[in-house]
């Protein structure tokens, strides 16, 4: 009997729904984190009767046909890019990006990676560097005797000394974007891999190309949505109780017929 595969397969999509959602609550006060969505399609259909056979008693030419699908299967799990509300935290190395765009970091393999976590640290050495240590592009050392750090929409860091009026520039942060950040690889730690299927990074300076700028004192929020997400924890709680009754059915009815006597 195909209702009980079929059964089978809308479980285990609702199971995926409900992993995903979880994910999402999960990652509510997470800084930068965008939603997850799970999306599905339907599987192959066995074509019992394809439309447009010609019925072999007089000629004419089925419409419909017969065809019988056989499940459904997950297509993917989407970014949905959002940008998150920003909350004052006035810290001199918390920046929020307002806009496209990303932070790129470098791992400790030499590999670039990407984030939308503004809360910066300052190394031992002085270098600006991620909540995990990884060093900013490009690398910006902050003196031991800087007084403070300000940093502007377009990304440029200045120092204050006691001893000088005027304020040195010490860099300049950039911003990566991609022609389709949504096939970026998560890798956690609020940091994304390059693949091919979001496109190279190109990187330039905040509020250029269509990037957005920076804002110091400030990081983003998630942007989950908490009350569509328990909304839709209900609407899959529900799925996966149909497809299980499905089941219960399709037994009682094998069981009835192996009953026949």
């Amino acid at each position: 009997m195909r209702a009980l595969k079929i059964a089978a397969t809308g479980m285990s999509a609702q199971q995926m729904r409900v992993e995903t959602i979880s994910q999402n609550l999960a990652n509510m006060n997470t800084t930068g984190y965008n939603a997850r969505r799970a999306e599905f399609a339907d599987l192959h259909y066995q074509q019992l009767t394809r439309p447009g056979t010609i019925n072999a008693s007089d000629g004419t030419v089925l419409p419909t046909g017969v065809q019988l699908g056989l499940g459904v299967r997950p297509s993917s799990v989407t970014v949905e890019l959002a940008q998150g509300s920003l909350s004052q935290t006035g810290g001199d190395l918390d920046i929020a990006i307002e806009g496209n765009g990303y932070l790129e970091v470098t791992l400790p393999s030499g590999q670039s990676a990407y984030t939308r976590d503004g809360g910066l640290k300052r190394s031992a050495d002085g270098l600006i560097v991620t909540s995990d240590g990884h060093s900013v592009v490009p690398d910006i050392v902050i003196p031991d005797d800087a007084r403070s750090i300000s940093i502007n929409a377009q990304g440029e860091v200045y120092a204050y000394f006691n001893d000088r009026v005027e304020a040195e520039q010490l860099g300049q942060f950039t911003l990566a974007g991609f022609s389709n950040a949504k096939g970026l690889e998560a890798i956690g730690s609020n940091l994304f891999l390059e693949t091919a299927g979001s496109g190279p990074a190109f990187v330039t300076t905040p509020g250029s190309e269509g990037l957005g700028t920076v804002r110091q004192g400030y990081l983003e929020d998630s942007s989950v949505d908490a009350v569509r997400e328990v909304t839709e924890l209900i609407e899959a709680q529900r799925g996966y109780e149909l497809n299980a009754k499905v089941i219960t059915a399709a037994d009682q009815m094998l069981s009835a017929t192996s009953n026949v006597r």
